[in-house]
């Protein structure tokens, strides 16, 4: 093995093993909390957790991975429940109760460590607050068959074991849960009705949270652990409304930012020509945070600029519609209309952008074309009108009728609905109006 792949393995694949896995345990559960409501409760519990830490480290006299996951879990359950008793007893939101204990939590936790420090223990607050992934390294042979061996894998840092471990374990969980999990998430109120006991899930889910959590702290620490739960669910969630796929996205999303975050912090300022480094942990947050940017923008469905094209386009045909249907009026009074007097009449309802547009539009597909001064309707423009105006002027039918407005009323209101009416609801209209040959204006309905 070149010295290159020998420092590679020895000084970044542990640490961007366990940020890996230990930010997926992070988006596998940020998934439900994202659809609960609850993103915050991951925030308090990474909070909340900082006294079990210390109290683990003070006792146990060690800093090993395993006394600190067993104190950092049951700090973290114990304030999960801590959250729930204040929520139930005093009648307080779930956002109030969780300010409470990870506040609580969290100031005690700090009192210890300055109480550690004072004792002259070492006791590195920046390592839990912020991670210190630059501090898990090993150090196997130079031989590639050797490092494959299973007793050489077994030295890899109590960190990667950990992380992977709670992964896996999340995973499983999830995979046996999964239709339990999805009840749980969008309707408690079902999830009773089938049988299923929210309590129980939730205390469970709780406890599972905490794990993610604890096995984030070495990567990313106390503080930014938050991003690795909410940033990939939430930016998975901005590309589709399908559970599995969105999880699926999530994970995804988690392994870009990964060893994007990793390489532009240990690597990039090197390149760059700086001498040091950056904390790999803060921006493995940062780019989970820049992907959930680019997403708000960019998404295909959710994204800022999705849904302006989207509304542009409805715009476009709302006013396409309006023209066939006012040359159609004009038509059947045995008169003509002129583009400007279209522009004109549907001003008060768009601007001359969408107007010009649109009847651009209309020209170029064939529906309608000019004959001196005057728009006329195509034979394709006729077909596509008289479906418009007869869904038009079965809702004044309908309106008249059956809610009992004035026929001078229900003109716009027609129009706006006139739009989003399709054929099953049309039929529903002319069922409930008795298939009326005129509108209360007296007009033909095609």
């Amino acid at each position: 093995m070149s010295s290159f792949w020998h420092e590679f393995v020895s000084l970044d694949l542990p640490p961007i093993l366990t940020a890996l896995f230990s930010s997926l345990s992070c988006a596998l559960i940020g998934n439900y909390l994202v659809l609960r409501r609850q993103s915050l409760m991951g925030d308090a519990i990474s909070h909340a957790v900082l006294p079990g830490i210390v109290l683990a480290f003070l006792i146990s006299g060690t800093r090993s991975s395993f006394a600190v996951f067993i104190g950092a879990s049951i700090a973290g359950i114990c304030s999960a429940l801590l959250i729930e008793v204040i929520r139930k007893i005093g009648q307080v939101e779930t956002g109030a109760s969780m300010g409470v204990v990870f506040s609580i939590f969290f100031a005690l936790g700090v009192l210890l460590m300055e109480q550690a420090a004072a004792n002259n223990i070492d006791l590195d607050a920046d390592c839990l607050l912020h991670g210190q992934l630059e501090t898990i390294f090993w150090l196997p042979p130079q031989n590639v068959f050797e490092i494959l061996r299973l007793s050489t894998l077994s030295q890899l840092p109590n960190e990667v074991f950990v992380s992977v471990a709670v992964f896996v374990f999340i995973s499983i969980f999830i995979i046996l849960f999964y239709k339990e999990l999805k009840l749980f998430s969008f309707d408690e109120a079902l999830a009773k009705t089938l049988g299923f006991n929210p309590s129980v899930l939730y205390y469970v889910f709780i406890s599972l949270t905490a794990f993610s959590v604890v096995a984030a702290f070495k990567a990313v620490g106390s503080i930014l652990v938050i991003a690795m739960i909410i940033c990939p669910a939430t930016t998975a969630r901005l590309f589709t409304d399908k559970l599995k796929t969105q999880i699926l996205l999530s994970m995804f999303f988690t392994i870009i930012a990964t060893i994007a975050g990793y390489v532009c912090g240990a690597f990039m300022p090197i390149w760059l020509g700086f001498e040091n480094s950056i904390n790999t942990a803060g921006m493995i947050s940062v780019i989970s945070g820049l992907l959930l940017l680019m997403s708000v923008f960019l998404a295909p469905r959710y994204g800022i600029l999705a849904q302006k094209i989207s509304r542009h386009r409805l715009q476009l045909q709302v006013i396409r519609e309006d023209i066939l249907g006012l040359i159609y009026r004009v038509e059947e009074t045995k008169k003509g209309i002129t583009k400007d007097e279209i522009v004109k009449t549907l001003r008060k309802f768009s601007s001359d952008y969408f107007i010009k547009n649109a009847y651009s539009s209309l020209l170029k597909n064939g529906l309608i074309s000019e004959r001196n001064d005057t728009v006329i309707l195509t034979e394709a423009g006729n077909i596509g009108a008289v479906p418009l105006l007869r869904k038009h002027r079965l809702w004044e039918t309908y309106l008249v009728n059956r809610v009992g407005l004035n026929p001078d009323h229900v003109h716009n209101t027609a129009e706006a609905l006139e739009h989003y009416t399709d054929q099953e609801l049309t039929e529903k209209l002319q069922e409930r109006v008795k298939n009326p040959e005129t509108d209360p204006h007296g007009k033909k309905i095609p």
